[in-house]
């Protein structure tokens, strides 16, 4: 069941949805069989069907929600849009450090806000359209599809015949099952942008990047935020010196911190949403005008009836070899619906690989082959590829360890904006980097360099030698450069080079 875009006479809502689902849609008459039927116009989903049809394929797409997915609906997009408004405020507010003095009083629109995000999405729906993807070629029904053999989908009463097929569904927010949470009602990624009025107060249960991100934003946009989670610290799949940063930012943002907390209980209270937790030993309570849900995701596997397709799968998604190839060998899946790494640009990649794997004999390309980067949006941003510390310790991985400050940065300094740093972690006694982090105000465009250094087996040595542009953030990668290259300088080359320096005096 597709979750409802409102409100339903926003101008910007009513764009959207007359690109990725068309009122008056008529689905096309199937034609005989199909090299390739996509189930899911999500990322992994609408590359794929592009991808497909450029090549001369003939390609079904199916999606029983919106086209774009959860990235362009409810997701990347909007959240985004939000960030950005909330920068602003951020700004405004700061400015008075700057020599910039802004008069007391300055109000936040908060419809105007939110209209951001869905200006944002609007704009961007076209790329995602029903309208487009015909324009291509591709065969695009809207309405939900099912397996009614191993070759086989049925939509809409009618029967489409595949080749191959993919699977990218994409995933859902999780719930849990804390008592009274459903009675008293509750916010999603999905319904957050659906709001008119701005929340007083919002408790958000989850510290993850989707709860970092938009309590910092509610926060800065003037909703009195508590996060609520069951770890010691915010973001605990993160580094934890750059978790600590963030951490630090949104109590600084005014961001109340609920941390090694469990939620008991939630109900209603004199027009409030009451939650009941307790925290080191004692049952505490607390009351807002919202809860927003935020405890990461479930992939979309139920509805498909992926039994009579022969596909093997679970409540952590469905099953995949390393070419993204089911238990049916003529069925893949790509996406947040068969990976653990749920990011949009993993699942573009992704449907790539299945236009590569299932349309050609060779050759074959796999998925552990693609260096993933990742980014949180909070501020300042977190980013991150290849491995942490304790991936290459459960590995037996000895590993040495490099580090600049953004303090160090000169841009970073003239700017006021100093928090942050680089981690590189590369193989112990040589510059083979096997992992980054980055924490700062661009960390998520910083990281790229790192990225394609990793790809191409570039050592952190070797960026020492490129010249980045004074001044700009990226000198920090210089730095951290320059910090592995000294330990080069070993007493033996150092007692060496004082030598011949004597020499030719």
């Amino acid at each position: 069941m597709s979750i409802e875009i409102l409100p339903a006479d926003n101008r910007f809502n009513q764009t959207l949805l007359e690109n990725v689902k068309p009122a008056d849609w008529v689905n096309p008459t199937p034609d005989g069989k199909y090299n390739l039927i996509v189930i899911g116009a999500g990322s992994a989903g609408l590359v794929a069907a592009s991808g497909a049809s450029q090549i001369g394929a003939k390609v079904a797409l199916i999606e029983k929600g919106l086209m774009g997915g959860d990235c362009l609906n409810y997701g990347c997009v909007p959240s985004k849009g939000i960030i950005r408004s909330a920068k602003a405020a951020h700004s405004v507010k700061t400015a008075g450090k700057f020599g910039v003095n802004v008069p007391d009083g300055v109000q936040i629109d908060f419809n105007t806000a939110v209209d951001n995000a869905r200006q944002a999405r609007a704009a961007i729906a076209p790329h995602d359209s029903a309208k487009r993807y015909t324009d291509m070629g591709v065969d695009v029904y809207l309405g939900e599809g099912r397996f009614v053999g191993k070759d086989k989908i049925e939509i809409d009463g009618q029967i489409l015949e595949f080749s191959k097929a993919l699977i990218s569904t994409g995933s859902h927010p999780a719930h849990i099952p804390i008592p009274g949470l459903a009675e008293t009602g509750y916010l999603t990624n999905e319904t957050v942008f659906n709001l008119t009025e701005q929340p007083k107060s919002m408790a958000i249960i989850g510290a993850g990047p989707i709860g970092a991100e938009l309590a910092q934003s509610f926060q800065r946009l003037g909703t009195d935020v508590t996060l609520i989670d069951m770890a010691e610290h915010i973001l605990p799949r993160e580094d934890a010196d750059a978790a600590e940063i963030v951490q630090n930012q949104l109590i600084d943002d005014g961001v109340t911190l609920v941390l090694g907390a469990k939620t008991s209980n939630i109900s209603n209270s004199d027009g409030k949403k009451r939650i009941a937790y307790e925290q080191n030993g004692s049952e505490q309570t607390l009351d807002v005008d919202e809860i927003l849900l935020a405890v990461g995701r479930r992939p979309n596997v139920n509805g498909l009836d992926l039994e009579i397709a022969g596909v093997e799968y679970s409540n952590r998604g469905i099953e995949v070899n390393d070419q993204l190839q089911t238990s049916n060998p003529n069925i893949f899946a790509a996406g947040d619906v068969a990976s653990k790494y749920q990011f949009t640009h993993v699942a573009g990649h992704s449907g790539a690989i299945v236009v590569q794997n299932a349309l050609f004999p060779f050759p074959k390309r796999k998925f552990s082959d693609l260096i993933i980067p990742w980014v949180t949006y909070t501020y300042p941003e977190i980013a991150h590829v290849g491995m942490y510390a304790a991936d290459a310790a459960e590995k037996g991985i000895e590993i040495d360890t490099y580090t600049a400050q953004r303090k160090s940065v000169d841009r970073a300094i003239a700017e006021a904006d100093t928090a942050g740093f680089i981690k590189v972690h590369t193989e112990k006694g040589s510059g083979k980097i096997l992992g980054a982090t980055i924490v700062g105000t661009h960390a998520g465009e910083l990281i790229n360099e790192i990225t394609i250094a990793i790809k191409h087996k570039l050592s952190l040595g070797a960026l020492a030698s490129v010249i980045h542009p004074y001044p700009t953030e990226a000198e920090i990668i210089s730095k951290v450069a320059v910090e592995y290259n000294k330990t080069r300088l070993t007493p033996r080359i150092k007692g060496w080079m004082e030598w011949w320096m004597k020499r030719t005096r």
